[in-house]
């Protein structure tokens, strides 16, 4: 079999659902607008085509000595290169598949050295925002910033006053919002992060698909993004970067493939040696196809360029800008303003009707897919909606917004009829 196809085009990032219909509440159906990538991107139609041409060839992954299981090893491995490529890892970096950006922040949550104190932003997505104190440690919770500059001088005051002087720190922080789209400053924030002694990981989940992410030049320790949020199904993620700490960590799941030797003890218990490179913190049967999806995107998006791809989509955010800058109702939700740089994602409220009533509309009515609610980021939209800080309100409630995101594969139509439908319901 072969495993890696001819020089991505644009035609070659299609996406596999394009052109299938949606049912209409009134009658009829219409070709769906999928417009809620932030959430889980479609497939790219050249990743299904790589998995589908690998899957007769299936196997076990490690230690199988047949043919098959020979070869899924050899993807496995290669498909870990590849993403370190895709990443410009340095050297000595690691890269462990796991299950999502959820699943990579608590791994690294996880293997953190005792008495780490973890610094990260109130504007984090749950994933991000959630594993360190869940985890046991100490975290300092920093407001949102207003401008790029600000989450420097945030970032740099907080670690500079931390008491354990010397003691480990990580500032965690995102590569673009989830809510916003506004990129971060990410190697200002890593380069204030190392002149106090601190590491710094990247949620690179809604960067990774639309911006390249350089561990090497971004100087970041390490960067966690999701598959079925780079065009890539199957359910696997990625947590890449330093191997000290993970290494030093206990394993994150115990079990086969994550040792060396397992012997009984004089005492009658059980001794182990864990592995020490990877597979120190991928225990089980690895998720093969899963890790060989997420290489296939990372071929595609590095053969079609960035650049193209970073000019359609900021072609078709610039006109969802203007179409919903032209409705009265609407407001755009944004922390940095107007003009800061950021990937194809929106957020906005329609004053005076109930927004989560609305993505309802726009799925029912013109065959639209947004996303509404509080995006996983509640601290944040609580914040852009002007809610008090210590509000429960629930994210099915009245505290919601829409958002529209979008990437490869996304026709222009698409964009303009949401334009259009967004208008009409406002009224």
């Amino acid at each position: 079999m072969t495993t890696s196809c001819a020089p991505a085009t644009p035609a070659t990032l299609d996406v596999l659902s394009a052109g299938v219909r949606a049912p209409l509440a009134g009658g009829g159906d219409i070709e769906y607008a999928a417009l809620d990538y932030a959430a889980s991107a479609p497939v790219l139609r050249r990743v299904w085509e790589e998995v589908a041409e690998y899957a007769p060839y299936y196997g076990s992954v490690h230690r199988g000595t047949g043919h098959l299981s020979r070869l899924s090893t050899e993807l496995f491995e290669r498909s870990r290169a590849t993403v370190a490529a895709f990443l410009d890892c340095r050297p000595a970096d690691q890269v462990v598949f796991t299950r999502s950006t959820t699943d990579s922040l608590n791994l690294l949550a996880a293997a953190l050295p005792a008495g780490t104190r973890v610094f990260v932003f109130e504007t984090e997505h749950h994933a991000a925002l959630l594993p360190w104190a869940h985890h046991g440690h100490q975290v300092t919770y920093l407001d949102a910033p207003h401008s790029p500059e600000h989450a420097v001088a945030i970032a740099e005051s907080a670690l500079a006053a931390r008491p354990e002087a010397g003691g480990p720190a990580l500032l965690c922080v995102t590569g673009a919002s989830n809510v916003t789209g506004e990129l971060w400053p990410v190697a200002e924030l890593a380069a204030a992060a190392h002149r106090h002694g601190a590491r710094i990981v990247l949620d690179a989940a809604q960067l990774a698909p639309h911006r390249p992410v350089s561990v090497r030049r971004l100087d970041v320790d390490w960067v966690a993004f999701s598959g079925h949020k780079l065009y890539a199904p199957f359910g696997a993620g990625v947590l890449a970067g330093r191997a000290d700490w993970l290494s030093g960590a206990e394993p994150y799941l115990a079990g086969g493939g994550a040792t060396r030797v397992v012997n009984r003890r004089a005492d009658g218990g059980v001794h182990v040696q864990w592995a020490e490179d990877e597979a120190r913190h991928e225990a089980g049967s690895p998720n093969v196809i899963g890790a060989f999806a997420i290489a296939a995107a990372c071929r595609a998006l590095t053969e079609a360029s960035h650049e193209t791809l970073v000019a359609h989509e900021q072609r078709l955010l610039a006109l969802l800008r203007e179409g919903l800058s032209e409705i009265p109702a609407v407001r755009e939700l944004s922390l940095f303003g107007p003009e800061a740089d950021r990937v194809a994602v929106a957020s906005f409220t329609v004053a005076d009707r109930d927004n989560g009533q609305l993505a309802v509309e726009l799925s029912e009515r013109f065959g639209i897919g947004v996303r509404s609610g509080m995006f996983c980021a509640q601290p944040l939209v609580r914040r852009l909606l002007g809610a008090s800080a210590e509000s429960t309100e629930e994210c099915d409630g009245p505290l919601q917004a829409l958002r529209v995101s979008f990437g490869a594969g996304t026709p222009e139509e698409h964009v303009t009829r949401l334009v259009e439908a967004v208008s009409t319901l406002a009224g």
